[in-house]
This record gives structure tokens, C-alpha cells and sequence, in this order.
């Protein structure tokens, strides 16, 4: 039977898993009475939620084409940047990648991003022109500026001999010449056993065993599983087999207990598996990602892909506020510390180290997103923490200066909010490349500016452009330090005492400012309850009830009417934060609060300062 190996890429939302499913569907995997599912490859609850792929994810089907069977290996990729550490390490799994771009967006940062892994990698490209059933779709227009950015980062003159296909995911749909409708994806499939290569490590078949591990997953039944591309012989459970790390090193020696195979939305346990094939294998308790399982006669480690180096992070720490305690069940440093540790075995983008007070940690990563859905899922298994201000990582040149990440930002935008846009993002040290019209009404700018910069702008882009406009960003390079930029213009409104918010003080306080919290909800002091409409931090008492005398009731007057409280997601907290506050997460709340809870020693403190 032939194989062939390849990854789908693409820019965040532009249909990748939605094409998965079409192919799934049309392969034959699902039998005609069972339930399918939409975006059946995100399978996680963040991804359902948030409707972005996270993990990278292995399936397969089984075509039936004009040249046989051929089994194929399909990897879905996120297509976030904050999450290209997934991306990078399974590229090397393949031999040919998919990039879709959607034929009205066009070539966005992100796609740049992923191209240049797949290029750099000698991966064969197919572009696929995706969603050309959409109104403003202009295929011609992005199949040009696709080819020069194939040109643009370096692609040699095999791969800008690149075959392009047109689709839609949505409708299942796929076709070389826009003017001979398809109504199935037979196009695509032929495209891909065609012009993607048999994996050329399947002449090692008859060599000792090895296999580089790129994805580790734990399961109930199994243990760990590690799953990769096997580079040379064949793997059967029984087998006996030893981990080396990247330099050579053994790590553990043990048995094979299982190989599973990817079969459309399952893993099935198969009695042997070949050079070439992707596989989960069970049976080892310390060998992790980018180490090589293999024969116990191989002395070697097979080269693992070098992943990017994190450019933002925070301080996870121990949730010390009155409150602790009462909503979670993980709120030791000792078990926070083992979960971080747990995630950056897993996720090699994300770099987890101690800090001088134990009780804290140095989380890094690629992003402000990738932080979030990490706390976010540390939050739903029942921990408590304390999270700082993300901060960007620096690096130190070879002259002895500061060195800052630089991001590429492009963002699509209504014509009537590009000046308030602009105007904000060169106050924070932003550089606009490139102005144009990108169609409907819409004005696309192209800026490159520091990491620094854009953590916390997200929320104030979205009020400036009513909700309306798209920013999409993704690391470039590092760059001289650019000096100063402002922060938050606004101070906030800070609880002076415990108890509970009483609707009639937070009535008399909406002068002030923009409340966090409603009424009868638990409040501390030092807690941050809203944001002050003017520039400094205003201690307040939210607690203050409606006092009771023998001329009026307490009760009487007119009912209060408070205003509904703008109420921060995770992502929103974390990025609203200055450099002396906290966010406080339980499975229950998000709570804002100032780093020192005693007003008189934050003012002294700012004193010192």
C-alpha cells in the first residue's frame, strides 16, 4: 500500500480543521448512520469554545485513487502563532504540507510563519485556495501574492513549482480550474498522493529501530504514549527498545506494550508498523519529546528540530490573598510547581523556572493566548494562583545591549477607525511598513512593532474600532531596545476593607468610574472592584450600607439600579494588570488586587520607589 505523510497549515481561521472533516467524511470513515461532529479533529473543550486549534493532531484515511490505495497521514496544525512550537516539531513527521490561505483574507503573518518552518524544512507545497465561495473572494489576487511570498522568504525553484487547487471546506468542494465545478474533494486527494513523495525513510525498513517522538500524551490504560514518525525498522509490541536523549545519552530501557495507529478519528493497536508510518507507542515512563526511541543496538539520537525561544512571560505564584482556599482544591506550591513542570514536558514552546522565593514561577511562552489557555486549564482541574503582568523575555547582543522582540502585526480595519489606529500604535513605538485597501470598505496596515507594546492593547483596538477590526500578530526578530512606553492611562478604584459589595455604596461609587464586581459579592481589601476614570488609584469603601435612622427605612427610597459591572475574562485580566497588581484565578472567579493588600504600605512603597 503507498503512504503519504502531510500536514495542513495555515493562518489562524482559515479553515483548516473545517477541510479535515470534509476529508474524513468523504474518505469513508464515518459508517452512513453515525453522528458526526463539527471541527471533529478540535477535541478539547478550550478548542470547541474558543473555536482555534491548540494541538497539533494526527488522522488518517484511506483513499482509493487512480494509482491504488494509499494510505494518508494527515496532521492538523494550529494555526495561531502563539502555539508554533506545535507546529514546528511535527513538520518534521512529513514530507509535504497543504497551506491553505483564504482566498478573500490572502496571505496573512501567520501563514509567513508556518511557510517559512515548511520551506526551511524541503517539505513540498501545495497551496490550496480556500473559501472561494465567499463574496469579496479574489483567488487570482492570492494565488500572486502567495508566489511572492514563496519567493520572498527563500523557496527554492522546486517548491515555487508549486500546484495550486481551489476549494471550499465548508461545502466540500475542490477543483483545479475554477470554470469545472466539483462537488467532492477527489481533486485534493489526487493532488496530494500526486505531488506529495512517498516518505523516502521507508527503504530503512530492514534497519535497527528508531523513532524521533514529537507529540506526548498520557493515557488512563496505557501510560504515556509518544508519538512520532518511525525512521528506520519496524515496531512490534514485545519488542525491546531503550530511549536515548538528544545527545546520545539513555534515559530508560523497557518494552514496547502497544503501537497504536492513527485510523480516522481513532488510535487502533496494530501488530506492527513500518518505516515511514506515524504511531503512538506505549510502554515508556521518562523518554519525553525530541528524544529517540529505539533498538537497544543503535548508539545514535536522530536530530530533533530546534524550537524558537519564548519571548513573553509571567510569574505564576501561590494564591495568597483572604480569600485562598475556598473555591479550589490545588493551592500548595509543591503541586502548582509539579502541573507547570507536567506542561512544559509536554509543550516545548512553554520554559518553567523556579524563582529565588520557591513559592513563585517563571512561566514563558510564546504569547499572551498561549499563557491564558494554559491558566485557563489549570483553573478548570481546581487550582488556585496568583499571575503577574506578562513581561517580554530579553536578550542581551553581542555588544552588551538590550535586545526586545519585534512582532509583525497586520491588521485589517474599517477606513474611518485607521487614524485613531495608527495614532495609537506609534505612541507605542510601532512603524507602519504598508497602508492599502483590502476590499469592502476595509484598510489593511502593516506594522512592525515591539512585543512589549501590544500586551494589554487588544481590548482598547477592539473599543477603538467598535468591535469591528482584526489584528493579527506574530514574533520577527529581535531588535535594540526602543525606550519607554506608556502604560495604562487610568488608575483604579481599590476595596479599603473585607466584607461583602453593597449595591448601595457601588451606586454612590459610578461617579468615579467603571465597576468590576456587582452587589453581595466577597471583597477584600486591596482588591481592585473597577477602574477610576481619572489617572491615579482611589482607595474605596464598597461595603458602605444604607444607614437606618427613625426618620427613613433602610429599604425605602428608590431601588438602586446599578449598572451592569464589566467583568474581565482571563485573558482581558491578565493583559489590564500594571506591574504592582495581581490576578487572583480560582475555578470560580477571576479577581483583580494589588500586589501589597496594605494601602499604607503601597504608598510607602511608591514612596521608596
Amino acid at each position: 500500500m503507498n503512504l503519504r505523510n502531510v500536514a495542513i497549515i495555515a493562518h489562524v481561521d482559515h479553515g483548516k480543521t473545517t477541510l479535515v472533516d470534509q476529508l474524513l467524511a468523504q474518505s469513508g470513515v464515518f459508517r452512513a448512520n453515525e453522528a458526526q461532529s463539527e471541527r471533529a479533529m478540535d477535541s478539547n473543550d478550550q478548542e470547541k469554545e474558543r473555536g482555534i486549534t491548540i494541538l497539533a493532531k494526527c488522522t488518517s484515511v484511506l483513499w482509493h485513487g487512480e494509482t491504488g490505495d494509499t494510505r494518508i497521514n494527515i496532521i492538523d496544525t494550529p494555526g495561531h502563532a502563539d502555539f508554533g512550537g506545535e507546529v514546528e516539531r511535527i513538520l518534521g513527521m512529513v514530507d509535504g504540507c497543504v497551506l491553505l490561505v483564504d482566498a478573500e483574507e490572502g496571505v496573512m503573518p501567520q501563514t509567513k510563519f508556518v511557510l517559512t518552518k515548511a520551506l526551511k524544512m524541503g517539505l513540498k507545497p501545495i497551496l490550496c485556495i480556500n473559501k472561494v465561495d465567499r463574496p469579496h473572494a479574489d483567488p487570482d489576487k492570492v494565488h500572486n501574492a502567495a508566489f511572492d511570498l514563496f519567493a520572498a522568504i527563500g523557496a527554492t525553484d522546486e517548491q515555487l513549482d508549486f500546484p495550486h487547487i481551489y476549494a471550499s471546506g465548508r461545502a466540500g468542494w475542490a477543483t483545479m480550474d475554477l470554470n469545472q465545478p466539483s462537488d467532492n474533494l477527489n481533486a485534493l486527494f489526487e493532488l496530494i498522493v500526486k505531488h506529495v513523495p512517498e516518505p523516502k525513510v521507508v527503504e530503512n525498513k530492514d534497519k535497527p529501530f528508531q523513532i524521533l517522538n514529537v507529540l506526548i500524551e498520557s493515557d488512563p490504560f496505557l501510560g504515556r504514549l509518544l508519538t512520532g514518525r518511525i525512521e528506520s525498522g519496524k515496531a512490534v509490541p514485545g519488542m525491546a527498545i531503550k530511549a536515548l536523549s538528544r545527545d546520545g545519552k539513555i534515559i530508560e530501557q523497557g518494552r514496547i506494550t502497544k503501537v497504536l495507529a492513527f485510523r480516522g478519528l481513532k488510535r487502533q493497536p496494530v501488530d506492527s508498523a513500518e518505516a515511514g508510518d506515524i504511531v503512538a507507542i506505549a510502554g515508556m515512563s521518562k523518554a519525553t519529546v525530541a528524544d529517540t526511541l529505539c533498538a537497544l543496538e543503535v548508539t545514535e539520537a536522530l536530530p530533533a528540530q530546534p524550537i524558537d525561544p519564548p519571548t513573553i512571560s509571567m510569574t505564576v505564584s501561590v494564591n495568597d490573598s483572604p480569600l485562598a482556599g475556598r473555591e479550589g482544591d490545588k493551592v500548595q506550591s509543591r503541586v502548582i510547581r509539579d502541573r507547570l513542570l507536567k506542561e512544559a514536558e509536554a509543550n516545548v514552546a512553554i520554559r518553567v523556572t523556579e524563582t529565588g522565593g520557591k513559592d513563585a514561577f517563571e512561566v514563558a511562552g510564546r504569547g499572551e493566548l498561549q499563557l491564558g489557555v494554559l491558566i485557563e486549564n489549570m483553573r478548570r482541574e481546581g487550582f488556585e494562583l496568583s499571575i503577574s503582568r506578562p513581561r517580554v523575555v530579553y536578550q542581551t547582543g553581542e555588544n552588551g545591549e538590550r535586545l526586545e522582540p519585534i512582532e509583525d502585526v497586520v491588521i485589517d480595519v474599517d477606513d474611518e477607525y485607521t487614524g485613531v489606529v495608527i495614532e495609537k500604535l506609534s505612541a507605542r513605538k510601532a512603524e507602519l511598513k504598508d497602508m492599502g485597501p483590502s476590499g469592502a470598505g476595509k484598510t489593511r496596515l502593516t506594522l512592525k512593532s515591539p512585543s512589549r507594546s501590544l500586551i494589554g492593547y487588544q481590548g482598547e483596538f477592539l473599543t477603538d474600532t467598535r468591535g469591528s477590526g482584526v489584528l493579527n500578530r506574530v514574533f520577527s526578530h529581535y531588535e535594540p531596545h526602543k525606550g519607554a512606553i506608556e502604560g495604562r492611562l487610568k488608575g483604579v478604584l481599590v476595596s479599603n476593607g473585607d466584607g461583602e459589595t453593597a449595591a448601595f455604596a457601588l451606586w454612590n461609587l459610578e461617579d468615579r468610574g467603571i465597576m468590576f464586581v456587582g452587589g453581595g459579592e466577597k471583597t477584600y481589601q486591596g482588591m481592585i472592584i473597577g477602574e477610576n476614570a481619572r489617572w491615579d488609584d482611589l482607595d474605596v469603601n464598597p461595603m458602605k450600607a444604607k444607614q437606618l435612622n427613625n426618620i427613613r427605612a433602610a429599604g425605602k427610597d428608590e431601588a438602586v439600579r446599578l449598572t451592569p459591572p464589566r467583568r474581565p475574562s482571563l485573558e482581558q485580566a491578565i493583559a489590564y494588570i500594571e506591574e504592582d497588581e495581581l490576578v487572583e484565578v480560582t475555578p470560580k472567579s477571576i479577581r483583580l488586587r494589588k500586589a501589597v493588600l496594605n494601602p499604607s504600605f503601597r504608598k510607602k512603597r511608591v514612596r521608596e520607589e
